[in-house]
């Protein structure tokens, strides 16, 4: 049996949360800054599987970072 902490947890990682005030803006602020850095990554890095990666954490980055403002706010 869960815990009611793990419950709430559990409810709140896999339930919708539709955006609040300010948090549409955010999360454009969020996804600019990181597409600039991508750009950045793209034209200073040479193609390599580091260069790869670097892309892939930066987007893991902006989905948690979304993530954070979603869930706990």
């Amino acid at each position: 049996m869960l815990s009611d902490k793990d419950q709430k947890y559990i409810e709140n990682t896999f339930m919708y949360h539709p955006p609040k005030e300010d948090q549409p803006k955010r999360y454009e602020i969020l996804r600019s800054d990181a597409k600039r850095l991508a750009t950045v990554i793209l034209d200073l890095c040479p193609e390599s599987r580091e260069r790869s990666i670097a892309l892939t954490h930066l987007e893991t980055a902006v989905m948690f970072a979304n993530a954070a403002i979603a869930r706990n706010e």
